[in-house]
């Protein structure tokens, strides 16, 4: 599967779960908000891409990330994206849960690409029953 462009990192995430803003007098998180926009658009390329894939074995994750420079920390892009992604997964039906039976494993491996940043995923059944991009 692939995510076309970056994810807000680790940073830009606490920021916003530090950000209040009030709505009918109560204190509301703004990273919620950044949560649900970026689950939205994972969810969608996850319908386009997967189908109506469902895995009931567990997986190993691989993530390649292509960012446009190297101004963000490698632990910065990764953080979120693997919290959002893994999630979304779960909530579009792919994965029954993300907890240590369903998730063994992942991998990241990160690269330069100006003009095409994107998040590269790969889901790897483990016992060799298949490999899902």
């Amino acid at each position: 599967m692939i995510l076309k462009g970056t994810l807000p990192g680790l940073n830009d995430y606490l920021r916003a779960e530090r950000s209040f803003t009030r709505r009918g007098g109560k204190g509301h998180s703004c990273g919620n908000d950044m949560k649900q926009e970026c689950q939205m658009l994972i969810c969608n390329a996850i319908r386009l891409q997967l189908k109506r894939l469902r895995i009931h074995n567990p997986v190993f994750i691989k993530y390649k990330f292509y960012e446009p420079n190297r101004k963000r920390d490698l632990d910065n892009i990764a953080g979120v994206a693997h919290k959002f992604v893994q999630d979304s997964l779960v909530k579009c039906g792919v994965l029954e849960n993300d907890g240590w039976d369903n998730i063994t494993g992942f991998s990241d491996q990160f690269f330069l690409d100006r003009y095409n940043p994107r998040i590269e995923i790969t889901i790897q059944e483990e016992g060799g029953t298949g490999e899902h991009t």
